[in-house]
């Protein structure tokens, strides 16, 4: 099968996959429902099928961003997070990054009213081997960025030492794995839509323009609009054909929203 570049692709994730060839994506940029926290119209998907898709079909040096939480019962949280992630593993990925993904307007506890408020998620940064792009962002103001200090020099015949002054640091250094964005709402569309920087950011740090960036659980479809915002060929599969409509209608759009 031809890879189906920039499409929306309405079906089960696992078996779409399997007709795509094998070392074809540069990056997946993905969210998939979480235990049950969430149900989309009574659909279930399979993880062992998509994890070892995605392990056939990310080509070396690819990355597999991959956000997820976990449902508490009982009290007690699942930990489906943790051991996907080291399913992954077992597969044959590296685990390149334990991300944070810090909701800076969360509404509050998604578990036990007996423990702190639940107020961020994993981003998984998985790689088929050494990753082969890093445009890491630097948007996080040093403490000393761009002060200009004195200090050393060269000593004088007389003895005397003529200060130099010296820029400490560059302004901006590369931000940390833990990410405070805003939490999406597209006017109740979809409801659990990825915030569009969170999908942003991920695909200018992991790939390149022209680089293919997929999606096996599409949702309304920000990781498309983001990819090809950015310069970059996308693919999304969802099978609810509503979010498939949803997300068709995005990517038309002029001014996307």
């Amino acid at each position: 099968m031809k890879l189906p570049i920039n499409q929306i692709i309405c079906g089960d994730n696992v078996e779409t996959l399997r007709g795509f060839p094998a070392d074809s994506i540069d990056l997946t940029v993905t969210s998939p429902p979480y235990d049950n926290l969430r149900t989309y119209d009574g659909h279930s998907w399979d993880f062992e099928g998509v994890a070892q898709q995605l392990w056939r079909v990310t080509k070396p040096g690819g990355v597999v961003v991959w956000v997820v939480a976990d449902a508490t019962i009982n009290c007690s949280e699942t930990g489906t997070s943790f051991r996907q992630a080291l399913r992954f593993m077992e597969i044959g990925f590296r685990l390149h990054d334990t991300m944070i993904y810090e909701k800076v307007n969360t509404g509050g506890a998604r578990g036990s009213n007996a423990a702190y408020w639940q107020a961020f998620e994993f981003m998984f940064v998985f790689t088929s081997g050494a990753p082969k792009t890093t445009n890491l962002i630097e948007d996080r103001q040093n403490a000393k960025g761009k002060k200009v200090y004195t200090g050393g020099g060269g000593r004088n015949a007389d003895g005397t030492i003529t200060a130099t002054a010296r820029i400490a640091s560059a302004e901006y250094g590369r931000r940390t794995n833990v990410w405070r964005i805003s939490t999406a709402d597209i006017g109740g569309l979809h409801p659990a839509s990825f915030p569009e920087k969170l999908s942003r950011d991920h695909i200018l740090s992991w790939s390149n323009e022209g680089d293919t960036v997929l999606d096996p659980f599409s949702g309304s479809g920000t990781t498309a609009k983001m990819a090809k915002l950015m310069g970059r060929s996308y693919i999304g599969i969802e099978v609810n054909p509503e979010y498939c409509e949803i997300a068709e209608e995005r990517l038309r759009q002029g001014v996307l929203f």
